[in-house]
């Protein structure tokens, strides 16, 4: 399911950046724009003398502990899921890293040991401003008020932030949102609130399918990646709005794979998890930087997405923006490691009744 989302969100694409004929490092991640925007931000302002070669892939462990464990290690820096990160520490696939350098400047404190922080994306809701001439949207519980906004929803086709966004719709903090969900009364809870929108909603599971929804006029406000909401307004001209309250937030990490160029690869992580190469990442694209310094460098130097136009005020794109932080739900990956599986059947017998 995580692998299906990512590829969905980042949209992958099967090319390389390529630093110079050797490689001395090579780094792995998920394609499309969003390697495109390391490779500016990190990759290119690189100095240390190590050539880079980048590839992409479609996430998971399977292939990192192939190498690691048969002894030929190809990959040397890899952009993970909380979820990986997790694991593959436990399992000693991953070096770990001295964190002194960033971990009191992070919003959320690292998943693990071995990890750099790299960007927070995020499950937003969003509308086309057309589609409500007059009173428009502006909390979570607009989405779930067919009432008082008349309309489909679009929604995807897994439990992840459905369930977090459903119970803040509710009436619960968002800061008590994982409390509530570890009773099975809350669950309960959720998808009682989830059954006031079920007979008005489109499903989806491509990441680009939301925005067709909403420029379409087939919904009225749709679920999607903030980075797709943020890059149809910055880049199309699109006429959206977020809803940010309840936006559920997903974390993203670099990791060092064990057997590799470890001195190397660090050297290099170093450097990509610095306060200022996390804000140029967002010159290129709206996703948040993990360090809180990182936001204080985009507030003082924008605009600061960069755009053949002129450049553009990055802030309101982003889902670490300050003002979306206090409405936020920062998603748990250990909790969805340890339950999402049954309340994802439990899901996917709703969507079906």
């Amino acid at each position: 399911m995580r692998k299906a989302i990512k590829a969905a969100f980042f949209g992958l694409i099967s090319i390389a950046f390529v630093g110079s004929a050797t490689a001395d490092i090579t780094f792995v991640s998920w394609g499309g724009a969003y390697t495109a925007s390391q490779q500016k931000a990190y990759i290119d302002t690189y100095s240390k003398g190590s050539s880079i070669t980048v590839e992409n892939y479609n996430g998971g462990l399977g292939e990192i502990k192939a190498q690691v464990e048969a002894g030929n290690v190809t990959w040397d820096v890899v952009d993970v899921l909380p979820d990986q990160a997790i694991t593959g520490c436990d399992e000693g696939l991953f070096v770990k890293v001295d964190q002194s350098e960033f971990i009191n400047d992070m919003v959320v404190p690292p998943v693990s040991d071995c990890v750099v922080p790299q960007i927070f994306w995020a499950y937003t809701a969003f509308y086309d401003k057309a589609a409500f001439p007059g009173k428009k949207p502006k909390n979570i519980k607009d989405f779930f008020d067919v009432k008082k906004f008349p309309g489909k929803r679009g929604i995807h086709t897994w439990a992840n932030a459905l369930i977090e966004m459903a119970l803040v719709a509710d009436g619960v903090k968002a800061s008590k949102v994982y409390e509530v969900m570890s009773t099975p009364e809350g669950i309960d809870r959720a998808f009682a609130k989830l059954d006031t929108i079920k007979d008005h909603v489109v499903f989806w599971s491509a990441g680009s399918k939301p925005l067709e929804l909403v420029s379409s006029g087939e919904v009225v406000m749709a679920l999607a990646y903030n980075g797709r909401i943020g890059a149809a307004i910055l880049s199309e001209g699109k006429n959206f709005e977020y809803i940010w309250d309840a936006t559920v937030l997903e974390q993203e990490y670099l990791v060092a794979i064990k057997g590799g160029n470890e001195k190397e690869a660090l050297e290099f992580m170093a450097h990509a998890s610095t306060a200022q190469a996390l804000a140029d990442q967002a010159k290129y694209i709206p996703y948040g930087p993990m360090r809180k310094s990182s936001i204080d460098i985009i507030k003082k130097g924008e605009p600061w997405f960069i755009k053949d136009s002129g450049n553009i005020d990055i802030l309101p794109h982003m889902p670490t923006a300050p003002k979306v932080l206090k409405r936020a739900v920062i998603a748990d990956p250990v909790w969805w490691a340890d339950n999402g599986a049954e309340v994802n059947e439990r899901f996917g017998a709703w969507k079906g009744s």
